[in-house]
């Protein structure tokens, strides 16, 4: 790909996965966390193992694979979206969205730490830390508001941005040799039992309330945002690494509230204009090599 169809990709991964948090919130009515990140996996280990199939490419991993299948079912399947759905379900999706931004934060620091990168410039950080301040300016409570985020929630999800910025950079490191599409199908196969038993020993209630709302988003979760989605992020992830691919971070959170507004009623703000323009700046700084080839090109 030439960098416009990575950029479209970029937007199109942002789009995807801010969506996601709306139909999160949607879906937890009627399942919960773990079980809920639990099924959804499963569906898209299936549906994404089918693609690859279609398209008569090879199943079958070699040993070149296991480390980086493992590397991702585990830590961005299991680990990842049990802390996300957990932490997600004891705040909001605006304050989840803004600890999730911090995934490009940890992606710096673990990739100088274990990667052969340059250090990052200062326009590079300037970028990273306005993209955190329009985050933050997307999830300010407005003025009726009065209720403290829950910590133990934002703990959660802390952690949770960690475990995907370190993941992120572990297969970063691995040389597969399946291709996307079978690759990220053997990681949510080898993530969902484990969300599965998670959701065991947590006590959950292994039942779900169907609604036509929470089918609705049930499915966006398992089609657009997962094998979708995760199809997108894990072939820009090979192309861009994991520092500039984890900036959708950034993006994410803007169709996040646009999604919230239509679908879910929530009123967009001053404050989340602001916040859109901020990200918009931050952005240009960290991606201004990147997008004045584009346009040179």
């Amino acid at each position: 790909m030439n960098r416009h169809e990575n950029l479209v990709g970029f937007v199109a991964l942002a789009a995807l996965w801010g969506a996601s948090y709306p139909a999160i919130r949607a879906a937890k009515a009627g399942v919960d966390p773990l079980l809920m990140a639990a099924l959804r996996f499963d569906a898209i280990g299936v549906v994404v193992l089918g693609y690859a199939l279609a398209r008569g490419q090879s199943i079958v991993p070699g040993r070149a694979d296991l480390r980086a299948v493992l590397v991702g079912g585990v830590g961005i399947v299991a680990v990842h979206n049990g802390l996300l759905f957990v932490g997600q379900a004891r705040v909001s999706g605006a304050i989840g969205s803004v600890v999730l931004a911090t995934v490009p934060i940890w992606s710096v620091g673990f990739a100088a730490a274990f990667l052969d990168t340059a250090r990052p410039t200062p326009s590079r950080v300037a970028g990273v830390c306005l993209g955190l301040v329009g985050t933050a300016i997307l999830a300010v409570p407005g003025p009726m508001a009065v209720d403290a985020p829950d910590p133990v929630g934002v703990g959660l999800l802390f952690a949770s941005a960690a475990v995907f910025a370190l993941a992120g950079v572990g297969l970063r490191r691995e040389t597969p040799e399946l291709d996307v599409a079978a690759r990220q199908g053997w990681m949510m196969l080898v993530g969902g039992p484990l969300l599965h038993a998670a959701s065991l020993l947590a006590g959950e209630p292994q039942t779900v309330a169907l609604s036509p709302r929470v089918a609705i988003a049930f499915g966006y979760l398992v089609f657009a945002a997962g094998a979708v989605g995760y199809l997108l992020y894990f072939g820009l992830l090979d192309r861009l690494g994991p520092v500039e691919i984890n900036l959708v971070s950034y993006v994410a959170p803007v169709f996040a509230t646009l999604v919230g507004w239509y679908w879910l009623g929530e009123v967009v703000s001053t404050g989340t204009v602001v916040g859109f323009l901020v990200i918009c700046v931050g952005f240009v700084l960290v991606k201004r090599e990147a997008l004045r080839a584009a346009v040179a090109g």
